[in-house]
């Protein structure tokens, strides 16, 4: 079984905020260093080690924030936020612009994937996803289908 969906076009400010979300994710690491910058406080009495904690933690943040909305600006990146079509198998996620220009994903390139209260999101890295919202699937069976095959490939129990 193929499934085949309408036109969806991933709009930049879902593209960041999940990027942004993903990232966040991935290196929790950095929010005790942060803290231990502001335990700082406890060695020389100084508000300035708060400060400094909450401003570096806030330019990382920013620095992530920056990046991805550069990726949504650059003009190689341009075809990710067009409309496309997806077929989907059991082989391949195929990402279609129009009927004769398309873009196959293998499953194997995915790493992960999560199933959110309204979509799928396909990773390949911190800042390349497959969002697939469930309103572009044309039935309940295919989105039921889709979910099969992220269970069968184990990226989500």
């Amino acid at each position: 079984m193929i499934v085949k969906t309408k036109k969806y076009q991933l709009p930049a400010g879902t593209y960041i905020k999940i990027a942004l979300i993903n990232v966040l994710k991935q290196q929790w690491w950095v929010i005790p260093i942060a803290v231990a910058i502001a335990f700082g406080y406890f060695w020389i009495a100084s508000i300035w080690w708060i400060i400094g904690a909450v401003l570096a933690y806030g330019l990382y943040v920013l620095f992530w924030a920056i990046q991805f909305t550069g990726v949504t600006q650059m003009e190689q990146n341009k075809v990710i936020f067009d409309k496309m079509a997806y077929e989907i198998d059991s082989r391949q996620i195929l990402m279609k612009i129009n009927t004769k220009q398309g873009m196959p994903v293998q499953w194997n390139m995915i790493k992960s994937a999560e199933k959110r209260k309204d979509a799928y999101l396909l990773y390949m890295s911190k800042a390349q996803f497959i969002h697939l919202p469930f309103r572009i699937f044309n039935s309940e069976n295919e989105r039921k289908f889709m979910e099969t095959i992220l269970k069968r490939k184990e990226l989500i129990k």
